[in-house]
């Protein structure tokens, strides 16, 4: 089955504090392209990318992305605190069968977003 998103974009007024975030939160690499006035740095697999942009600002009662941590959901939880995010709703059990847990977070430019874990 192919993904149901096919890009997903986060607005960033500090470009390397969001960068910074999202590589410690969810403990992955992020490829960093600089255009000039406009940067991206780029999650794995072509998913999405943190953008400065003229224009495009943060703001918590956007567009909801949920990033999927199988195992690790509680781990990333910690490190949304430890990076100065802010968790708005804390580990929540889907009620529908077999389908995991989420969180929603506050990330270091004033985004919300969730995470989604399995356990």
């Amino acid at each position: 089955m192919r993904k149901l998103i096919s890009w997903v974009e986060i607005p960033a007024t500090d470009f390397e504090r969001a960068v910074e975030f999202y590589r410690s939160v969810l403990k992955t690499d992020l490829q960093v392209i600089d255009c000039g006035f406009e940067k991206m740095a780029c999650f794995p697999n072509g998913e999405g990318a943190i953008s400065l942009t003229p224009g495009f600002n943060p703001g918590k009662d956007g567009a909801l992305v949920s990033f999927n941590l199988e195992k690790d959901l509680d781990g990333a939880i910690k490190r949304v605190k430890e990076n100065n995010g802010t968790i708005v709703q804390t580990k929540t059990k889907i009620e529908a069968e077999g389908r995991g847990y989420f969180a929603l977070f506050i990330d270091s430019e004033g985004n919300k977003a969730g995470l989604y874990g399995d356990e």
